[in-house]
């Protein structure tokens, strides 16, 4: 696991800080297990494993094709038990505004309860952030609608360093777009690329039904490009060659922007597996389709039908199409190996921070990271910083610095509410996410970035002129918290051109088009962007460049190769 991470990061991440996760990695199963995960077993009962994209082994524990709904639940579930305890207060439905700094220390947060819009002050002696990922702010992505980057961009605004925010993930099995009424789009497992073939049409433009097409007449690409990992090369990887099939004009369906997911070679594969364990030698096609399909039902029925529910179409029968959409984002809050930002007493978890990923993740790392930081890293890293905190006494939220914060956050609110312009938020947030896919998206080049630079201090001047916010600050509104949020969003992706366009090289899920090999691979420039990218907020639309070097000790360093 240590060596696909930092390979499968394209030797990117902090070697330390991979390690760590890594020896962690069996203690999280572990805990989820005993919190009431109710992962795969095997017929004896032994906890089951598959491949995912980026391995050769099969080392990934899963629940079906829900694994990361399940084990949300068991942490969500590990939560409230200590609510109902008494040893943590809850306060939901409540948005934080602003970091709280007291003579360089973080000391506390103003939020807003978003059902009544009253603001609160919160003192603390450390404030962890826990806050998730940015990737809505391509506005269409697999995140929760809810998933923003407030939270983080107002601990950069206070002082943390942003780590490499270019570093976004496409993930290559999503549902493809249908059409501009879509605020989400949903995500289908990577699990499926174990069993699913992929591939497109060997003719431009061939319009004919999948099953219609012959087995001669198919391009499986990934297989072809990639003979020794084939279906299940890394997301970063398979996400550009979709697109790369697409813009050569092989894409499917009627946006031509799909590729097919095929599992009719798998039905019959496990037909015949089935056939032959029940000794049934003379089965007909139907029943070894029959017994096939029983077994893909057994691995994958929700995700077949979560698919069929939402397209129309059975993937029994039809193959699956699928395109690739923006799921995670690598870069986030800069921290040391302690979990701690350039702001003493703040942290940043999981993946609001940058720390274990390097360019690209690989699948299930997600919430292996942050189970990781949360039940195994911070408990045992914050302590010594609290060692010497508890000894303040609590500091009164009547502190000129919260009065100072709040009245930030109170006259912010009411700008917002004050521009009264023709504009909803949701219509600039589609804007910067069009901009930010075409430009920042699955591949970069210096013009578009430049480009997207002027785009979005253009957008940002007309956000603040024209806005239309509905409702007051004092009651429940969700336009209100809305565009808060695409003002930071705005914001953001500002800096991540600024850092796509300071990268001069390609690495996972960072592709600047001048800079491929003569097969369309990532180039990198392992000597002079071998570091995180570290930046300082030093004013509008101004940042300052921190570099932390990337130094391999017991990593060999290479080109990646999945072939």
């Amino acid at each position: 696991m240590f060596y696909d991470t930092i390979k499968g990061g394209d030797y990117r991440a902090r070697e330390g800080n991979v390690y760590r996760l890594a020896e962690v990695s069996a203690s999280i199963i572990d805990q989820c297990v005993a919190q009431g995960v109710p992962f795969a077993r095997e017929y004896g009962g032994l906890l089951s494993n598959r491949s995912f994209g980026g391995t050769q082994v099969q080392r990934t524990f899963y629940a079906a094709g829900q694994t990361g709904q399940q084990l949300l639940l068991g942490a969500y579930s590990g939560l409230q038990r200590q609510v109902g305890l008494g040893t943590v207060k809850m306060y939901s439905r409540h948005e934080m505004l602003d970091v709280v700094v007291i003579d360089g220390q973080c000391r506390g947060i103003i939020a807003r309860n978003l059902v009544t819009g009253e603001i609160e002050r919160h003192f603390g002696h450390a404030v962890l952030l826990c806050t998730g990922g940015y990737g809505n702010v391509f506005y269409l992505s697999t995140n929760a609608m809810g998933s923003n980057v407030t939270a983080a961009w107002k601990a950069h605004r206070k002082g943390a360093f942003f780590g490499n925010p270019c570093f976004t993930q496409i993930h290559p099995t999503c549902i493809p777009v249908s059409g501009d009424h879509q605020s989400k789009l949903t995500l289908m497992s990577e699990s499926l690329r174990n069993d699913g073939r992929i591939w497109v049409p060997k003719k431009k433009d061939d319009n004919r039904p999948a099953n219609q097409i012959p087995e001669d007449e198919r391009d499986y690409y990934l297989e072809r490009r990639y003979p020794a990992f084939g279906n299940l090369v890394p997301r970063d990887i398979a996400s550009r060659a979709a697109k790369e099939r697409c813009d050569a004009g092989y894409g499917v369906g009627t946006s031509k922007m799909a590729v097919y997911l095929d599992y009719s070679a798998a039905i019959q594969r496990y037909g015949k597996a089935e056939a032959n364990k029940l000794n049934i030698h003379d089965a007909s096609a139907e029943k070894i389709t029959e017994l096939g399909k029983a077994v893909v039902k057994e691995k994958y029925g929700n995700l077949f039908d979560m698919y069929k529910q939402i397209t129309g179409e059975d993937p029994y029968e039809v193959p699956m199409r699928i395109y690739p959409a923006v799921h995670y984002t690598m870069g986030g809050l800069w921290v040391d190996y302690n979990l701690m930002t350039t702001v003493p007493g703040l942290y940043a978890l999981g993946e609001a921070n940058f720390s274990d990923h390097g360019a690209n993740r690989l699948g299930a790392s997600a919430l292996m990271q942050g189970l990781a930081d949360g039940y195994f890293v911070i408990p045992y890293t914050i302590g010594a910083y609290l060692a010497n905190e508890i000894r303040t006494n609590a500091i009164s939220t009547d502190h000129p610095a919260f009065v100072e914060a709040e009245k930030q956050v109170t006259d912010r609110i009411a700008k917002l509410l004050s521009i009264k312009g023709k504009t909803s938020p949701e219509t600039f947030h589609k804007r910067l996410g069009k901009i930010m896919w075409d430009k920042c998206g699955m591949a970069r080049n210096e013009a578009g970035l430049k480009e997207a630079i002027s785009e979005i201090q253009a957008l940002k001047k007309e956000f603040w002129s024209d806005v239309r916010v509905m409702g007051d600050a004092d009651e429940f509104n969700p336009e209100l918290d809305k565009a808060g949020r695409v003002a930071d969003f705005i914001e953001l992706g500002e800096l991540m051109c600024h850092d796509a366009l300071n990268r001069n090289e390609s690495c996972g899920g960072h592709f600047r088009e001048e800079y491929q090999t003569e097969e369309g691979e990532a180039l990198r420039d392992d000597e002079n962007y071998m570091y995180v990218a570290a930046w300082e907020h030093t004013g509008e639309s101004q940042w300052e460049l921190h570099k932390e070097d990337l130094v391999y000790e017991n990593i060999k360093i290479a080109q990646r190769s999945y072939k």
